[in-house]
C-alpha cells in the first residue's frame, strides 16, 4: 500500500487505514471477536492507521484496539499508528476544553490502550469558540512536552474550523468529511493544509454506507444505528450521517456514479480511490465490520488513479444533485 506522510507527526502511514467507530455504538451491535478479526484483517492488508474516540461505546472501541495491541506486543509484531479523540464525553462548552481535563481524558485514553503515550489525540468536533483560545492548546503542547502524547489534531464539523485549526503552528493533522458527496474541503482545506504541512484524515468516506451502494430505498436500519435514529441531527450532528445528504437524493447520486466505477471495482473502492487521488490526502478511514470489508476497502489503494474526466463527472454530480442540500451548510 503507498504510504504517505501524516502530517507534522513525522510518521508515514498507509493511504487507506481504518476508522474504528463501529466498535463502539451507534452501528448496531459488532462482537469483540468480529471486531478483532476485522482489525487483523485490515493489517494483514496494508493497513497501518487506526482512528477511534474514548466516546466510542464509551471506550469500549479503544479497549479493542488495546487488545490488539497488546497481541500485536506479545509476538514483536509492528504496531499501527492510533489515533484517538477526547471531548464528547462532557457538555459540551468551551470551558470543558480545558488542562485538567485533557489531562484525565489522555490517562484514559492511554489506559484503555494499553500505552504509554498516544500517537495522536484529536480534539473531537469541539465547540466553535475553543479555535480561538490559545490555552487550549498550549494545554495540548504541555502534554506533548510531558511525553503523554505523540502529536494532536483536530476533527471538525466545519471548513472554517478547519482553516482555523491549521493556523496553529504545533498542530499535526485535521480530520474532516471528505468523500463525493462532500467535495467542499477540496476548494480551500486541503491546499491550506498542504502548505501548512498539515496532515488530511478523511472520515464518513463512503457518506455512512451510501457510497458503497448495498442500500435501497427498502433498506431498514436497526434502531441502534444512528442511519436510523439521526438522519434529521436529533443526537448528534446531522452531517455526521449520510454527510448530510437527503437519503433518496444520496441513493439517486449513488446510481449516477456507478457507471463510473472501473471494471472489476466495486463502488465503494471507485469512492475510496476519488479520495485517495487527493494529493493533499494523508490518510482516508473508512469503517469495516467484517474481515471481508476490510480486505476490500485496503485493496481501494491498489486501483489505478482515475482519470480526469472521471473527477469532472463526479463534480458535476456533485454540483447538480448534492450542491444545493450541503455545500453551504459545512
Amino acid at each position: 500500500m503507498e504510504n504517505r506522510q501524516l502530517g507534522r507527526t513525522g510518521r508515514q502511514v498507509g493511504v487507506v487505514g481504518l476508522g474504528a467507530w463501529q466498535f463502539g455504538t451507534g452501528w448496531g451491535e459488532v462482537d469483540e471477536s468480529d471486531a478483532l478479526g476485522t482489525l487483523r484483517a485490515a493489517l494483514d492488508s496494508g493497513v497501518s492507521f487506526i482512528d477511534t474516540a474514548d466516546e466510542y461505546g464509551d471506550g469500549r472501541s479503544e479497549q479493542i484496539i488495546g487488545k490488539l495491541l497488546r497481541s500485536l506486543a506479545a509476538t514483536g509484531a509492528t504496531a499501527p499508528t492510533v489515533a484517538t479523540k477526547m471531548g464528547r464525553r462532557v457538555a459540551q462548552q468551551p470551558e470543558n476544553y480545558n488542562a485538567a481535563n485533557f489531562r484525565e481524558w489522555t490517562d484514559r485514553s492511554r489506559r484503555n490502550l494499553g500505552v504509554e503515550r498516544l500517537d495522536l489525540v484529536q480534539l473531537h468536533c469541539p465547540p466553535g469558540p475553543v479555535y480561538d483560545q490559545d490555552e487550549v492548546f498550549d494545554a495540548l503542547d504541555a502534554l506533548v512536552e510531558a511525553g503523554a502524547i505523540a502529536a494532536y489534531g483536530v476533527s471538525v464539523r466545519t471548513c472554517e474550523e478547519a482553516l482555523s485549526a491549521i493556523r496553529r503552528p504545533n498542530l499535526a493533522t485535521v480530520q474532516i468529511i471528505l468523500n463525493a458527496l462532500r467535495t467542499k474541503p477540496l476548494e480551500q482545506v486541503l491546499p491550506a493544509a498542504a502548505r501548512a504541512g498539515v496532515g488530511i484524515i478523511a472520515r464518513v468516506p463512503l457518506a455512512s454506507g451510501l457510497l458503497s451502494g448495498r442500500y435501497t430505498a427498502a433498506t431498514v436500519f436497526g434502531a441502534d444505528d444512528h442511519r436510523s435514529y439521526n438522519r434529521g441531527g436529533e443526537v448528534f450532528d446531522v452531517g455526521e450521517t449520510f454527510s448530510g445528504v437527503d437519503y433518496a437524493t444520496g441513493l439517486e447520486a449513488v446510481e449516477r456514479l456507478r457507471p463510473l466505477v472501473p471494471e472489476g471495482a466495486a463502488l465503494a473502492q471507485f469512492a475510496l480511490r476519488w479520495i485517495v487521488d487527493q494529493e493533499a490526502l494523508s490518510v482516508v478511514i473508512p469503517g469495516a465490520r467484517n474481515a471481508g470489508q476490510a480486505r476490500g476497502n485496503a485493496a481501494a489503494a491498489a486501483l489505478a488513479p482515475l482519470s480526469a474526466q472521471t473527477h469532472k463527472a463526479v463534480q458535476e454530480i456533485y454540483d447538480e444533485l448534492i450542491r444545493p442540500q450541503v455545500h453551504g451548510r459545512w
